[in-house]
């Protein structure tokens, strides 16, 4: 019965989303602002020959940078303007929010409501601004030296004054994508930023199609194989949709309320705990972490000789860092399972939580109200959370090692890109079905109303 009112819901909805003006310009934004994010992500960088840089990185392809080029969306590959994509932010984020918990005036900045939060966001910026220069310094530098023991040099005109343009323009290409998401978050549908980042993953997914087949054709890759890709890549995708839906529903009761009839009745509600409570966070920043020093050492080590103490030294770390190591999934992991429990306690204040129901008459039946409750509730989300964090953990590092074993350079099946693109379908659906819902309702109020004026 509840599936049928479902569906009926839906068709109601969908039938109501040529009426929905609003919602149409929200989507055709949303369309239009992802449509320049890839065009883009084709603008080189001045000074850089991208035909000699696309021969290079097929040469070096397979390494951290493949990641970092599918969360950009191949702009890494192309050298573009955007090449840094919005990791810069996501990382100078984590380093706020980390902050606010444990600096005391930026935690009071914090309880400030609106304006703190503005305050906060602007720090963000700045720490956004400062990283661009630097992990733009050295990917300028690295361009400069990339290629030269194969005789091929990707910079038409190294010196100085590339490398300040080059940092310049990187810093131009993130603040304007950071500019656009924001754009995307107020003016269109879902977040802007997870859009974009969702973008740059599904755009990779044309090559990682033609790259599969076209190894079924040549023989280097098993037909069985590619058929197991996909009944994986199916099952990861079900699994996923299984797990982010999934809640520990507590029961919440209110105190007997007298009705129309002079019957009391008790109300009762539900308090719904997701097992992943922190969502796709987790994920985005342990790759953005790794993917910050990362970046720097590789670029780094193209500028120095291999014969040096310091060169040997950065070539020995990023391959011990390379995916499928057993020190890249470690740290990896680690930055998981740590995120998730710090994004929740972000996310969820049990003592706000158990205050509210306070407020409001509301209790857990067994737990007094309060401080027990706020006790309860925190014991409960912990051992969700412990749940959660091996849910991200199991499909974002398993896939991970699968493919670094194997030497498939997929990363498009890679489980913290199905991770992002299944999040970010799901939230921007559920906010498309939000307008369509509130502009059904919007109708029925106002033929209510002229229904009131008729009479």
């Amino acid at each position: 019965m509840a599936s049928r009112a479902d569906n009926i819901a839906s068709s109601l909805n969908l039938a109501n989303f040529s009426k929905a003006t609003e919602l149409k310009n929200r989507i055709w934004f949303t369309i239009g602002a992802l449509i320049v994010f890839r065009f883009l992500s084709f603008v080189p960088l001045p000074g850089v020959n991208p035909l000699i840089l696309q021969d290079l990185y097929a040469q070096t392809r397979g390494g951290i940078l493949d990641l970092f080029n599918t969360f950009s969306g191949g702009s890494l590959e192309r050298m573009s303007l955007i090449a840094l994509g919005v990791m810069p932010y996501i990382t100078a984020s984590i380093v706020v929010q980390l902050a606010a918990s444990l600096h005391p005036s930026l935690m009071a900045l914090k309880k400030e409501g609106e304006a703190g939060r503005k305050k906060l966001n602007q720090y963000t910026r700045y720490g956004t601004v400062l990283l661009c220069a630097v992990q733009g310094w050295f990917v300028a530098s690295g361009l400069e030296a990339y290629g030269a023991q194969s005789g091929l040099q990707a910079v038409v005109a190294p010196g100085y004054m590339f490398r300040v343009g080059a940092v310049v323009s990187l810093i131009g290409g993130t603040m304007f994508l950071l500019w656009l998401g924001e754009q995307i978050t107020s003016r269109g549908i879902g977040n802007g930023v997870s859009l974009i980042i969702m973008a740059g993953i599904v755009a990779q997914m044309p090559t990682f199609i033609a790259n599969l087949f076209e190894g079924g054709r040549s023989g280097s890759v098993n037909s069985f194989v590619i058929v197991v890709l996909v009944v994986l890549i199916v099952a990861m995708i079900l699994f996923i949709c299984f797990m982010e839906r999934a809640q520990r529903r507590l029961l919440i009761q209110y105190p007997k309320r007298a009705t129309q009839r002079g019957m009391m009745q008790a109300d009762r509600s539900h308090l719904p705990l997701k097992i992943n409570t922190a969502g796709v966070i987790p994920p985005i920043f342990a790759s953005s972490l790794l993917l910050l020093p990362l970046t720097i050492t590789q670029f780094a080590g193209n500028s120095l000789s291999p014969d040096s103490k310091m060169g040997g030294f950065i070539i020995t770390l990023n391959q011990y860092l390379a995916h499928g190591k057993p020190l890249y999934m470690a740290l990896y992991a680690a930055g998981i399972i740590f995120f998730c429990f710090f994004y929740t306690a972000i996310v969820f204040n049990p003592e706000e939580t158990s205050e509210n129901l306070k407020k409001n008459g509301g209790f857990i039946p067994g737990i007094r109200p309060g401080k027990n409750t706020a006790t309860y509730l925190d014991y409960v989300l912990t051992r969700i959370t412990v749940i959660g964090a091996a849910y991200l953990t199991i499909v974002c590092v398993v896939p991970e090692y699968f493919l670094g074993q194997t030497g498939m350079h997929l990363m498009f099946m890679g489980g913290t890109s199905l991770l992002i693109v299944v999040n970010v379908t799901v939230d921007t659906i559920t906010q498309i079905q939000s307008h369509l819902l509130a502009h059904q309702y919007g109708d029925l109020i106002k033929k209510a109303k002229l229904k009131g004026r008729l009479r």
